[in-house]
């Protein structure tokens, strides 16, 4: 009985589940956000009352409630800075509000609690929205399972109980709640939040799938292969929620800066006010100057200037499959002059397939017809590729070898009908036998099968096929051999134009850095545009290579995937590992991670990178131009208190704005078209 590769359990498509909308913490959702819009219809109120002459208790209150409202937490933080010796920028704002409230100024005051409230807001919705990217990965995965026992029965239990070695059901239409392989069933698995695959995915026996992917019209029986702890999104959260926690080195400097400049400030203030006072300025003149000098001097918008435009640029990265595990990987990404490329896996899709079918009798009619053979049967001629390809995949389809899946995937796309097939065997290092439909077929090493009796036709085409960096798969029938099978590692089809877009980006060709033989390394190279070819290497070699680099002034970015790749990726300076493949050891070493395994988002994210570094640089100078401006009218005209006021917490907000434009998909999408544009 004849099969189809195709002939699988009836089924349909699953309807997708719309995209789930992307968690986005609403303004009101921040307790920041909360106070001052509270300090905001407050101040809003009292303000057209005393503008209107109403009584000062009719406004005053409200005043007073916009006050506690919008500064209670400033107050508080700074409070706690200064029990730590700490001189917060937060409380000299506080002050500056009571003081101006101290000499009637009870407006301009809250007005500056309110302009301050509202900076604060911004900063916590820039801190909130990148989060966001990492809660939606967790809401992918389910809360529980469904595992199967010993006795045949059914439990449900919560996912994090699960254990590696469990059984869980998958029915159709569920979540799947734990990474594992398919020992049973067939369906069609949506990997779109996981890889970024647009359409479901089959899954049969031995397939890998993933926590949070959505199962199909199909039943799966799923072995636990990890722990809910070391998945795939909790491995990639853990990751994303670093980033929140790091501060780039920009930002440490400022933060050092900005503990000296508010002592400073304060010794400033105080000279202010005391020095016009001694030489007989008022009362009421001097502390109103002084208190405008420590508004408008005080450096929160230089302080704001670096974390929003490098935490918006973590975000929208982490949305399009790329999770940069800090803001300091965010910063350096953009600083990277040189790139160095594995191959496998990287480079390439890491999977092997078979490019090209050389029938060694001729083309002819598909069969098994012709003159007998040595071993007295019908000698087979005239096999097209098809026909060689079908002996091929029904012969290795029991096993599991990964070129045996090569042979079979290849049938497969052909749609071929293979014969029937028993007596399989399979010796390592040989190739397999099976006697497929009444014949005895081999597929296996030439080398190994052809043993010293080699004939010249077959090895003249062998030797054409691993010249050009293919591994070479003899098939023979009835120790005759009718065909040779090439196969190898696709390259990604977006390789090519990656390696332009980083070439120009950084100014230098990138290099492969391979453990693969010579021949395919430069095969490879040859068709991604690579000259700079560097194979056989062993870990250390890598390295060494890296380091050559990085000795010569150069700021390496590392892009791999495997074990092997992980000292390279943490030599170098900065290291990028493909995610859906990659190992954990790599995952874990690398600095950032491509979920979606898309090599066109390198250059995106460092043209990001290069993007938010601009917006830190565009910041300062606003910052730097506001301050210094206001505080020159300060001393040597008369800055009313509102306008210092609205100067300096404006240029505060202007600055948390500008840092926002990057969480926009618009961010992204000029980043890639710079690269684009770049090639």
């Amino acid at each position: 009985m004849s099969f189809t590769l195709n002939d699988r359990p009836a089924r349909v498509t699953a309807t997708r589940e719309a995209a789930a909308p992307r968690r986005r913490t609403r303004v009101f959702a921040l307790p920041e956000a909360r106070w001052a819009a509270a300090a905001l219809v407050l101040f809003l109120i009292a303000l057209p009352l005393q503008l209107t002459g109403a009584p000062a208790w009719a406004w005053g209150p409200l005043y007073a409630l916009a006050y506690v409202t919008g500064g209670w937490e400033p107050a508080w933080a700074g409070l706690q800075a200064l029990r730590e010796k700490t001189l917060d920028v937060d409380l000299l704002m506080i002050v500056a509000a009571i003081g101006a409230a101290s000499i009637g100024q009870v407006m301009d005051g809250a007005l500056l609690i309110v302009i301050f409230a509202t900076s604060g807001a911004l900063e916590a919705l820039a801190t909130a929205r990148t989060a966001d990217s990492v809660r939606g990965l967790l809401d992918l995965a389910p809360t529980t399972a469904t595992r199967l026992l010993d006795d045949g029965g059914e439990e449900t239990v919560a996912t994090e109980d699960l254990m590696v070695g469990d059984t869980i059901l998958i029915r159709p239409g569920e979540r799947l709640g734990a990474d594992g392989r398919v020992l049973d069933g067939a369906s069609e698995v949506d990997q779109a939040t996981i890889t970024g695959e647009p359409l479901p995915v089959p899954k049969e026996s031995g397939d890998e799938v993933f926590a949070g992917t959505l199962n199909g019209t199909g039943s799966l029986r799923v072995k636990v292969e990890r722990d809910a702890s070391d998945s795939v999104i909790a491995r990639i959260v853990a990751m994303v929620q670093e980033a929140s926690e790091t501060k780039a080195p920009t930002q440490l400097f400022i933060e050092k800066v900005e503990q000296r400049y508010s002592v400073g400030i304060v010794l400033a203030t105080l000279a202010v006010f005391g020095v016009p006072l001694a030489f007989g300025a008022s009362l009421t003149d001097a502390l109103l100057r002084a208190m405008t000098f420590m508004i408008v001097a005080s450096p929160c918008a230089v302080v704001l200037a670096t974390m929003p435009p490098l935490l918006s640029a973590i975000a929208n990265a982490g949305r399009h499959g790329v999770l940069v595990k800090s803001a300091v990987v965010m910063e350096r990404l953009g600083q990277i002059d040189a790139v160095a490329l594995d191959k496998t896996g990287t480079l390439t899709e890491g999977t092997p397939r078979v490019t090209d079918v050389r029938p060694l009798t001729g083309a002819g009619p598909t069969g098994l017809t012709g003159p007998t053979g040595p071993t007295g049967a019908t000698e087979p001629t005239g096999l097209t590729e098809d026909g060689v390809l079908s002996l091929a995949a029904a012969a290795e389809h029991p096993s599991e070898h990964p070129l045996a899946r090569a042979i079979v995937a290849a049938a497969r796309e052909r749609g071929l009908v293979l014969p029937d097939v028993r007596d399989f065997s399979s010796a390592p290092g040989v190739g397999v036998t099976a006697v497929v439909d009444g014949r005895t077929v081999a597929v296996g090493a030439p080398a190994r099968l052809l043993a010293d009796a080699a004939d010249p036709a077959v090895a003249m085409v062998v030797g054409e096929l691993e010249a050009g960096g293919r591994t070479a798969v003899l098939v023979q029938c009835d120790g005759v051999p009718v065909g040779v099978l090439g196969i190898a590692d696709r390259l990604r089809p977006d390789a090519a134009a990656t390696v332009a877009a980083l070439t120009t980006l950084t100014g230098t060709a990138p290099a492969l850095l391979t453990g693969d033989n010579p021949r395919a390394a430069a095969r490879l190279a040859a068709e991604a545009g690579i000259t700079d070819v560097r194979a056989g290497l062993l870990p250390q070699d890598k390295v060494a290579a890296v380091r050559e680099r990085e000795a010569a002034g150069r700021k390496v970015l590392v892009v791999g995937d495997g074990v092997n790749d992980a000292p390279a990726l943490a030599a170098a300076h900065t290291g990028l590992a493909m995610g859906r493949a990659g190992s954990d050891l790599a995952l874990e070493t690398a600095d950032a991670v491509i979920v979606r395994d898309e090599l066109a988002t390198v250059p995106s994210v460092v043209a990001l990178s290069r993007a938010a570094r601009r917006l830190v640089v565009q910041n300062l100078v606003i910052a730097g131009v506001f301050i210094s401006g206001l505080v020159i009218w300060d001393l040597v005209g008369h800055l009313p208190l509102p306008l210092g006021v609205l100067g300096h917490e404006g240029s505060t907000v202007i600055v948390g704005l500008n840092g926002l434009r990057l969480l926009r998909d618009a961010a992204w999408r000029r980043a890639a078209t710079s690269a684009g544009e770049d090639r």
